[in-house]
């Protein structure tokens, strides 16, 4: 009979016994955990647009998982490109905003004050712009508030 064994107290790190096929391209993970990824959510999407997109519409092809490995390690590597350049550039602003997400449950509106500071960062050393899709023309967006109904304190 076998018996559990906790991965946590192991002495070696796990290793998938099963490699990836060699004309599947090579590429680290990023190595961030999902408050980073949430912090720098807009700014993925339209950095990396077109790897998604690609990505998106190989996965509407076929559902077969192996079918898409190639354009989801493109799209990896888009996404290494500007978590480094997000650390090269405005590191300090980029960790303060994902360390108030981790903090606050994952919640934007905990963070705005924070994330009006990265967003500025963005744009002026990578000239990326935050865009919420489906904001009504006209409208402030909703990160762009001065006086925001929700805040980390109702009153």
């Amino acid at each position: 009979m076998s018996r559990y064994l906790d991965p946590a107290e192991s002495s070696k790190p796990y290793k998938d016994p099963t490699p990836l096929p060699a004309d599947i391209p090579k590429v680290k993970e990023l190595g961030v955990s999902s408050a980073p990824l949430k912090s720098a959510a807009f700014f993925l999407g339209a950095f990396c647009k077109d790897y998604n997109e690609d990505f998106m519409l190989c996965k509407a092809e076929n559902r077969d998982p192996a079918h898409c490995l190639k354009e989801g390690r493109r799209v990896t590597r888009c996404a290494q490109e500007l978590i480094t350049k997000l650390r090269e550039n405005c590191l300090s602003e980029f960790e303060k905003h994902w360390n108030c997400l981790e903090n606050n449950n994952q919640e934007y509106y905990h963070c705005r004050k924070d994330e009006r500071v990265l967003n500025k960062c963005v744009f002026e050393k990578l000239g990326l712009v935050k865009t919420i899709p489906g904001t009504p023309e006209g409208k402030t967006p909703i990160h762009e508030v001065k006086n925001p109904v929700y805040t980390g304190v109702q009153k």
